[in-house]
């Protein structure tokens, strides 16, 4: 919904700001579709970047534990027990908890992981899936006030773009609103805020500087 949400209110923006200048509909429709690629690009390549170092950073740490773990078995066994006892446990029973959990190397660097680290080490993430996810995400946002300038031109286009923004909008507020637990009235009447007013503001400096270079 984050990735949907960027991608519109960017392309939107794009599209209104080179439209406010009188630009002709094929340099709007270049707009935007130069605003999608670089856009999902963009997102795809921090995401993939930022995913890539924190798996990285996990692993080095996974390293790390295991290698203490080979060789102070014993004052990893103690950490393991005050980990257990500073949750409440009793402490003849962390204790017993904790030698169970060092029995097996891989569930005693699996336990320490979750409950000294707070990862899961079968599940670190993977940048492609990430970066894939980042980049469709943009891209289906960015193509939705695109569409109108396929078909028509003008001002018909520009209110059609904005039309479709303000929907998407409300749908955007909508999803996030039930995935967040929050009202959907008002998630949707801020997504439409930091849509109109990023579009708004865009398009007034297109008409400005479209007007300064005629």
């Amino acid at each position: 919904m984050l990735g949907v949400s960027d991608g519109l209110v960017t392309n939107v923006s794009l599209i209104l700001g080179v439209a406010g200048a009188n630009a002709a509909r094929g340099a709007v429709r270049l707009t935007g579709v130069a605003g999608i690629l670089a856009g999902a690009f963009s997102m795809a390549a921090g995401e993939y970047v930022s995913m890539r170092a924190q798996r990285e950073l996990l692993e080095r740490e996974l390293e790390m534990e295991a290698v203490e773990l080979r060789r102070s078995p014993a004052s990893e066994r103690a950490e393991l027990t005050q980990l257990y006892e500073a949750r409440g446990v009793d402490p003849g029973i962390a204790g017993e908890m904790a030698g169970e959990m060092m029995r097996t190397p891989e569930l005693a660097l699996q336990t320490h992981a979750r409950e000294e680290l707070g990862v899961n080490p079968e599940q670190l993430g993977s940048p492609y899936q990430a970066a894939v996810s980042s980049a469709a995400s943009f891209a289906i946002g960015a193509v939705v006030p695109l569409v109108p300038w396929f078909i028509t031109r003008g001002a018909v286009a520009v209110m059609a773009s904005l039309v479709l923004a303000l929907i998407a909008s409300v749908v955007i507020g909508t999803g996030l609103a039930r995935l967040t637990g929050r009202s959907a009235v008002r998630s949707s009447i801020r997504q439409l805020f930091v849509t109109v007013a990023a579009a708004g503001v865009t398009f007034g400096a297109g008409k400005l500087l479209g007007a300064q270079v005629t």
